[in-house]
């Protein structure tokens, strides 16, 4: 009983830190591992076996960490290596990217192709936004689009906070519907062994549809308010810079992110990892970089990869004492055994706490729950997989606090001189959130059930 609580109280406390933010994040999860490793695996459980079992390093030097041509990835417990290896290669790509100027360089291209038109580029970049966000992390989409934005808000003559709102909301939208679009994702699929193709099948079809159904939404509310008639500036004596100071780091960087898509989209076939994909990517990354290859190292965010490796090792003791089965069970005696209630209960419950905790440490706590209630209730995994997805996606966009896309995007905003005040978020991205949630429902619904 001691592990137990001692699991619970150390998990609890870990979220409460989060939440209060008074610390850095990685040093938050990190030391609640720490004390997970002494008092649940040592002082409670008196297990050498868990503690290692919740490490799972050994996974790292099988042959299937990396190939997994005919047999499952999945990891059933412990540390993700898989999930924080694949990060740090994408990041390490999306810092060649940007190096390059690939970004800066696609927005205004776009914004070109618009003709300079404000109502147009608030459907392009909206769009935009969602496409790169199945690919690249949601952070670095919003980083740039908003910094973008503005600039062109300046020129213009518009409002840029109706775009950034709706930027960071099909940003996290669009990162539902990949394997590699959110964080929650990577873990979902690393975690249950599914594949690029799975999602784009599955979670991908109901972004698609929710996308369509948003921008429409967000163009009946939100077009009047980008711009007064009188400011109307004409795109003739528009004169933005749009220039590429090398092409060769340009084309290059092009080229390994499209060598990295046709990687992902085609893992399940070719049976390569995504650890080994990232791994991949960010080598030829590194060496075609030459002298800047350090540079871009040091870039890379390693506190956000030791905050999941300290999250993985908190939720591990919640795994390894039982607690996450006591959940399990207690949602399916809540629903009864109703699938239809089952699923609705993990896609509100999931949504409404991603909007105001972090959703990587929600959704790493809910796969061994879902795993639990799958194999007790005889509600398809994946269904509920692919509901738990999409509820810790589009539910962080319902408050500024709901996903780090959304910090980014408004810290941009208030720098430049466009505070985006809690009540001005909320206001608009609530009902959006609410639309998407239902649609999803629906969807879900009518697809698997």
């Amino acid at each position: 009983m001691f592990a137990e609580i001692m699991a619970i109280v150390i998990f609890v406390a870990m979220f409460v830190l989060i939440v209060w933010d008074r610390f850095p994040k990685h040093y938050v999860t990190l030391s609640c591992g720490a004390l997970t490793s002494i008092f649940v695996f040592g002082v409670g459980m008196r297990s050498l076996h868990a503690f290692v079992e919740t490490l799972a390093v050994g996974g790292i030097f099988k042959t299937s960490f990396w190939y997994a041509a005919g047999e499952s990835a999945e990891q059933t417990s412990g540390v993700n290596w898989a999930t924080i290896i694949f990060l740090w290669g994408m990041m390490v790509m999306v810092e060649g990217m940007a190096e390059a100027g690939f970004f800066d360089w696609l927005c205004l291209k776009i914004a070109k192709l618009a003709h300079y038109e404000p109502v147009r580029i608030f459907v392009a970049f909206m769009i935009l936004s969602s496409v790169l966000a199945m690919f690249i992390d949601s952070i670095t989409v919003i980083l740039f689009l908003a910094a973008v934005t503005i600039r062109l808000a300046h020129t213009l003559k518009f409002n840029p906070v109706p775009v950034i709102m709706a930027e960071i909301f099909c940003a996290n939208l669009g990162g539902s519907a990949t394997m590699c679009g959110d964080p929650p994702n990577i873990i979902i699929g690393t975690s249950l062994g599914y594949s690029f193709s799975d999602f784009v099948l599955n979670t991908g079809v109901i972004g698609a549809v929710s996308l369509v159904i948003i921008i429409l939404y967000f163009y009946f509310t939100m077009r009047n308010r980008l711009q007064d008639p009188s400011d109307k500036v004409n795109p003739n004596s528009i004169d933005v810079e749009i220039k590429i100071d090398n092409m060769k780091e340009f084309l290059t960087s092009t080229i390994i992110f499209l060598i990295a898509v046709v990687l992902l989209i085609t893992h399940a076939a070719t049976g390569l990892t995504v650890a080994f994909i990232g791994t991949f990517i960010a080598i030829i990354t590194l060496i075609a970089s030459g002298r800047k290859a350090l540079t871009l190292l040091k870039r890379v965010d390693y506190f956000t990869l030791l905050f999941f490796i300290g999250l993985f090792i908190v939720v591990g003791g919640l795994e390894e004492t039982g607690v996450l089965v006591v959940i399990a069970e207690f949602i399916a005696k809540v629903s009864g055994g109703n699938a239809h209630l089952m699923i609705a209960i993990i896609l509100w419950v999931s949504a409404i706490a991603s909007a105001f905790i972090d959703n990587i440490p929600f959704s790493a706590t809910m796969i061994p729950v879902i795993r639990t209630l799958a194999a007790t209730t005889g509600v398809d995994l994946s269904t509920m997989a692919w509901t738990l997805a999409i509820g810790t996606d589009i539910g962080g966009s319902m408050t500024p606090i709901g996903a780090s896309a959304n910090v980014v995007g408004i810290s941009t905003a208030g720098k430049s001189g466009y505070p985006i005040s809690w009540a001005t978020y909320c206001k608009e991205l609530v009902p959006g959130t609410i639309i998407v949630l239902f649609v999803s429902m629906v969807c879900i619904f009518f697809r698997y059930l």
